[in-house]
């Protein structure tokens, strides 16, 4: 039997004792009386402090037999923020596990990817949060399943395989165990037609879904949003009246933020890629982030107070493909980032995959890193030298030397792009920022960073020591108030 977190036992039931939001997701509140887990900011009565076991996450508390409430949804709070910026072997189990790493190979898969044992992968996972890497990717599912059966009409049958589950019995079982009741019992009353969520619609080919994905306040996504409309792909991105849309592997992803998180619309041609998505669309936007754990640090230097100030809730912009991320972070090399969207879009124009149908303003997915690695981008306007760079990341991600999804080990990666023809600290950089999560990235060189702290890289650098861990943090609440689309980065 998993025991409980080693966590403090006074200190978070003051925090239960307050309904703290700021600890929801962090850990939960079971309650031996009931037998129910809930949220540390649950409204219902407090209970005894010997009433309560706290544990490190929900699938700890199911592994220990209890079931989540029904009130307070703790399945449905923001993520525990400290998976998102640690890059230790857990930490990045997390992230894949979140990513869908074990739907197809289960835990060995996992290992495997992680070149561990399973013995020891299950140890570390004890160890840090009172069960296995296997009740955690359960977990994961159950909580998929229980936001799509609350938020979409989507059929029972759907919303199973669409969670990651290959049997409607052991979906019917699970959901059961978790919650007390059957899948059919779990929906909820459905807003009006054109209402913001919970919509499903269907093409000849496609299943549209409207989600709403909860931010930790205060949440900065309009900022996100307006760094994301700067930087675009043109044909593959776009913003229009304030959603940021783009085409993804069998269809289209679009989210808008507002000040407590994020609607996500997705059109796809399989529902089995939606856990993928809504994880992609939670990174993009950075929704689990702890503002005031930023905010704490940051704001303590004069230099970023007003920057932090004109965007509270300050949020790391990420990617949706990883790749796609490094590949226009190299365009952006000594241009402006007006001149680096001219070159993408001409890029996508030449080597891109074409939609059977234009959807707005996306035309094609990004090309993949095999047949970029061929591609003659010799009439694109770019440099050799830009041209060689370009190459020699495609065939470093086509042969699985260089891993760029967000789970993959920082270190080894910045150590692989660095030796990279054509790519130095400031392309490394940007790229453990936005594409692998990494919060504490400084890309020292960065002219706007320079003209916003009016410090030379080594003096930015010494300076910015008092910044950690929260150097990216740093970097994208300056770089939201000084850059323009003039400007190279």
């Amino acid at each position: 039997m998993p025991r409980a977190a080693a966590v403090d036992h006074e200190a978070c039931y003051r925090a239960v004792q307050a309904r703290d939001h700021r600890f929801d997701g962090r850990f939960c509140t079971a309650v031996v009386t009931t037998g129910i887990y809930c949220r540390p900011s649950c409204p219902a009565r407090t209970p005894k402090r010997t009433s309560v076991r706290f544990y490190a996450c929900a699938a700890a508390a199911e592994e220990a037999g209890f079931r989540a409430c029904k009130r307070c949804r703790p399945e449905a709070a923001p993520g525990d923020p400290g998976w998102d910026r640690r890059a230790d072997l857990v930490g990045r189990a997390v992230r894949l596990i979140a990513d869908g790493a074990t739907a197809a190979g289960g835990v060995a898969a996992l290992a495997r990817r992680l070149d561990v044992s399973e013995r020891h992968l299950r140890r570390l996972f004890v160890d840090e949060l009172g069960t296995g890497p296997l009740q955690v990717a359960a977990s994961r599912r159950l909580a998929l399943a229980r936001l799509l059966l609350g938020q979409t009409d989507l059929p029972v049958t759907q919303v199973a395989f669409a969670a990651g589950f290959t049997s409607i019995r052991r979906f019917n079982d699970a959901v059961a165990r978790a919650y007390g009741a059957p899948p059919s019992r779990l929906r909820e009353p459905r807003p009006s037609a054109g209402a913001a969520t919970g919509m499903v619609g269907h093409d000849t080919t496609h299943v549209v879904l409207r989600l709403r994905l909860p931010a930790r306040p205060p949440f900065a996504g309009p900022a996100v949003l307006a760094f994301l409309a700067g930087h675009l792909t043109p044909g593959v991105e776009e913003v229009v009246g304030g959603t940021y849309r783009r085409t993804v592997g069998g269809g289209v992803l679009a989210a808008s933020p507002d000040a407590t998180g994020l609607t996500v619309e997705l059109r796809l041609d399989d529902v089995r890629r939606v856990g993928s998505l809504v994880g992609a669309a939670r990174r993009l936007f950075d929704l689990d982030c702890d503002p005031g754990a930023v905010a704490d640090v940051l704001g303590a230097d004069p230099l970023l107070a007003p920057a932090l100030a004109a965007t509270p809730g300050v949020r790391l912009p990420g990617a949706v493909n990883g790749f796609e991320s490094a590949v226009r972070t190299v365009l952006g090399q000594q241009v402006s980032v007006a001149g680096a969207t001219t070159l993408a879009a001409r890029l996508v124009h030449a080597c891109g995959e074409p939609l059977a149908e234009a959807d707005g303003g996306l035309t094609s997915r990004f090309p993949q890193p095999e047949a970029l690695a061929v591609a003659d981008l010799s009439k694109l306007g770019l440099t050799g030298a830009r041209v060689a760079t370009v190459r020699a990341l495609a065939e470093a991600v086509a042969d699985g030397r260089l891993d760029l999804s967000p789970a993959a080990d920082r270190e080894a990666v910045t150590a692989r792009l660095l030796a990279l023809p054509g790519v130095g600290p400031w392309t490394a950089a940007v790229v453990a920022a936005r594409v692998l999560g990494d919060p504490d990235a400084l890309p020292a060189s960065d002219l706007a960073l320079r003209r916003a702290t009016g410090l030379a890289p080594r003096d930015l650098l010494a300076r910015a020591e008092a910044w950690r861990p929260w150097r990216s943090y740093a970097t994208f609440a300056l770089w939201a108030t000084c850059t323009t689309a003039k400007e190279p980065r």
